[in-house]
């Protein structure tokens, strides 16, 4: 690992306050012209060191919001971001190095099966993850409901398990893109974390300061995800993948739709239940085909290749290597059902016969949040036994009296309440 000190014009900056006006600079945001690359560098530093005061931030962040940021601009910030803090650092001759990132979803456990998966197949994936907020799940919430596994690595750690597994699956640091950090900070109280560019720059910098070689884009859209529609879904995708090509890295986007959940089960224990009955060339039929369309773009091998990885247990084998390795439990993998069981278990049965023709994704991520599975702020604890499974699919045929949800709840009320949420989510006509 190597820490990054730098410019982007190559050299260093000097004072900052001779170097640039920052009232002048918002003012030219607002009226929509575009910044250089030293620019914008220079405001991002001035803003680590304090020069640049919260309230200036806030005002560019606005500016952006309102008027975004070009292909080179979005790069610049990317880039800036990026020289924050530490970067992986990978060895001369190592294998490709890839990874995947998804803008959020409801029952969401891609990563937990594409990671070793793509390993499996030679490649070396440093999957830095976030956490959960709101209604869409954390891949590190997930993992943490393994007893044991730690996520909170440094970057010497993360590098001798990526050499010697193949794959980690990690936070992040606070010396990896602190910028970030600081910026998504002041975003979330001043209403402009919506803005495209600056989300790009949010996704784009953690990714890259990954040294990747490929990277592939799980970009949702509908009810359960942040962008609502597929258009806006691929203005978000092309912008990401122009940051890529900008930076020499080869990226991908797939557009998913998160109209339902992904899978039968939301909620973190729940999640992991149903990832390793994929690792083992099980699970919902929906999972599968996400995992492999996304793996297919950065792992090099065939897509028989990868659906042979899953159905023999090489995947399954390597996501055992990766639990030991970031000191989980693997003896605790078969027994997590029993872990993380809920006092009351609520069996969810359709009134009626017919075809389902909606699981809504939304209304069943505000579910899972009110029964504790999520975080309404950064602050909160999260419940790992409590959420959903064995969820009916649409286009699924049921009879009257058919299970078409399981709910898991600290308390019957709970149960109660969610019941309602999930006949609302499910329409049979």
């Amino acid at each position: 690992m190597v820490r990054r000190n730098g410019s982007l014009a190559g050299g260093c900056f000097g004072d900052y306050k001779n170097a640039m006006h920052v009232p002048s600079l918002i003012a030219r945001k607002r009226e929509g012209e575009e910044l250089s690359a030293l620019e914008i560098e220079l405001l991002v530093n001035g803003y680590m060191s304090g020069e640049v005061a919260d309230y200036q931030m806030s005002a560019f962040g606005m500016a952006v919001y309102f008027k975004g940021m070009s292909a080179v601009e979005t790069g610049a910030m990317t880039r800036a971001i990026i020289l924050s803090g530490e970067v992986f650092k990978h060895a001369e001759g190592h294998p490709k190095v890839v990874d995947k990132h998804s803008t959020g979803g409801i029952g969401d456990k891609v990563s937990l099966v594409l990671a070793p998966l793509v390993a499996s197949a030679g490649c070396r994936v440093p999957m830095v993850s976030g956490r959960g907020l709101g209604i869409t799940g954390g891949t590190l919430d997930k993992l943490e409901s393994i007893p044991g596994f730690r996520v909170d690595l440094d970057m010497d750690e993360a590098a001798e398990i990526l050499a010697r597994v193949g794959v980690v699956m990690m936070g992040q640091t606070e010396r990896f893109c602190p910028a970030d950090k600081k910026l998504y900070a002041l975003r979330d109280v001043t209403g402009t974390v919506p803005s495209i560019a600056l989300i790009t720059a949010s996704i784009m910098s953690k990714k890259m300061a990954e040294s990747l070689d490929r990277l592939v884009l799980d970009v949702k859209f509908g009810s359960g995800a942040f962008m609502k529609t597929k258009a806006d879904a691929r203005i978000l995708a092309d912008g990401m993948i122009s940051v890529g090509k900008e930076m020499g890295v080869e990226v991908f986007a797939v557009l998913n739709e998160m109209s339902e959940p992904t899978g039968r089960a939301v909620g973190n224990a729940l999640e992991v239940i149903e990832a390793l009955e994929c690792l083992a060339g099980g699970g919902p039929l929906d999972l599968r085909k996400v995992v492999l369309d996304l793996s297919e773009k950065i792992a090099g091998v065939s897509r028989a290749e990868l659906e042979r990885l899953l159905d023999d247990g090489t995947a399954l084998k390597k996501f055992r290597e990766l639990v030991e390795a970031q000191g989980g439990n693997v003896d605790d993998l078969d027994k997590l059902a029993e872990i993380h069981k809920a006092p009351v278990i609520k069996e969810i049965r359709s009134g009626f016969g017919g075809n389902v023709t909606r699981v809504d994704a939304g209304t069943i991520g505000q579910a899972s949040l009110e029964l504790g599975a999520g975080r309404s702020k950064s602050t909160d604890n999260i419940d790992f036994a409590v959420g959903f499974d064995c969820l009916i699919k649409r286009g699924e045929q049921v009879a009257r009296g058919d299970l078409i949800g399981r709910i898991h709840a600290r308390s019957q009320e709970d149960a109660e309440k969610a019941e309602g949420a999930i006949r609302r989510a499910i329409e049979v006509v």
